[in-house]
């Protein structure tokens, strides 16, 4: 039966009219790009199809019979996209494009996010540089606020069991356990380059020291942390380690190195090491969702953004967009995207698995 909106829109193909069946990835940064798959989507008379999301032209790179490439401009807001050729409209599809909600920051890890909603993310600096503030809060509403200062290099930050903020600092090597006030005071020192950071359900918090370590460190009292010491060792990264959990315990790290087919580890609660992937670009955060679907900032077959690689290791690109450090997933399917200077909040449908 035909439709207005089929009329419209041309939901199944019309003779002469461009038909989109489907893109990839279904989101984007702006500066990402969206693969378009369809019929009728290649030039006509020498002229490029021209192509739009919503109100906003996103120029067509690639022109194909059955394929097309589209680039997202800054500004561009979630909506349909619709090609155009020979003056003839597409059907729309939906694209979910990342918006920003805080800029002149510097993640290098994932951003934290509280019971609240809150999102925290570090002005980390170069090693060394002392920045006038360590961590930023982003209230629900996008308004940012100052929320800790005097730390070095803020790195790597959790929420731990007991609701405080944990940040660990490259420069010194120690964890700083902070208050919903900012006040800041010592968890644990000495270990080496320490970068990202995770806590298991028992409330051990494991600590990547970029330089090889995985350290375990127990719950302790009154503020200060229980044993620490050794729980696996990895190859040295370039960069930063990043750590999550998986809902069955294991704990997968990332570490990225000068290579192109780098690795996801997987470290049973034993400490025993084994690959889980390989074959990402400099890999850095990442996040599970409840189905146990892993989310990594890192490039897939050249592609940068965040992809999702099943329990089964099959690997896609879920959102698209160069720069990204990491991720963590908000209420209601949002997430917030961490790139080299900025936090950015997108639509994915995906509920993200709790932290601790």
């Amino acid at each position: 039966m035909t439709t207005l909106r089929s009329l419209l829109h041309h939901d199944t193909p019309q003779p002469g009219f461009p038909h989109i069946e489907s893109i990839s990835p279904p989101a984007a940064m702006p500066g990402g790009q969206i693969d378009v798959r369809g019929t009728l989507l290649d030039p006509h008379s020498s002229h490029v199809p021209t192509a739009a999301v919503g109100d906003t032209p996103t120029p067509v790179t690639l022109s194909r019979p059955t394929r097309a490439t589209v680039s997202i401009p800054e500004g561009t807001i979630s909506g349909d996209l619709v090609l155009h050729r020979n003056s003839r409209a597409s059907n729309p599809i939906e694209v979910r494009i990342a918006v920003p909600m805080a800029e002149n920051l510097h993640p290098v890890a994932n951003p934290a996010v509280d019971a609240d909603g809150n999102v925290y993310a570090t002005l980390s600096g170069s090693r060394g540089q002392a920045t006038p503030v360590s961590i930023f809060k982003i209230q629900r509403d996008f308004q940012v606020t100052p929320f800790a200062r005097d730390i070095m290099n803020a790195t790597g930050l959790a929420f731990g069991p007991d609701g405080f903020l944990y940040a660990s600092s490259r420069a010194e090597g120690t964890i700083y356990r902070i208050s919903e006030t900012g006040a800041i005071t010592t968890y644990a020192e000495g270990l080496g380059i320490a970068t990202g950071i995770a806590f298991d359900p028992e409330g051990n918090l494991y600590v990547g020291d970029r330089s090889g370590t995985i350290f375990k460190i127990g719950p302790g009292t009154d503020g200060k942390s229980g044993e620490i010491f050794v729980f696996a060792t990895l190859e040295p990264s370039i960069a930063a380690y990043h750590l999550a959990f998986n809902g069955a315990g294991t704990l997968f790290v990332t570490g990225p190195t000068t290579s192109s087919n780098q690795a996801i580890h997987a470290i049973s609660r034993d400490g025993d090491t084994t690959v889980f992937y390989q074959g990402l670009g400099r890999a850095q955060g990442l996040a599970f969702d409840v189905d146990d679907n892993l989310y990594v900032a890192a490039s897939l077959h050249g592609q940068r953004g965040i992809i999702r690689i099943t329990p089964e290791r099959e690997a896609s690109v879920a959102v698209s967009g160069n720069n990204l450090v990491g991720l963590a997933f908000l209420e209601d399917g949002n997430a917030a995207l961490a790139t080299r200077d900025a936090l950015y909040h997108v639509a994915l449908d995906i509920e993200g698995r709790r932290l601790v």
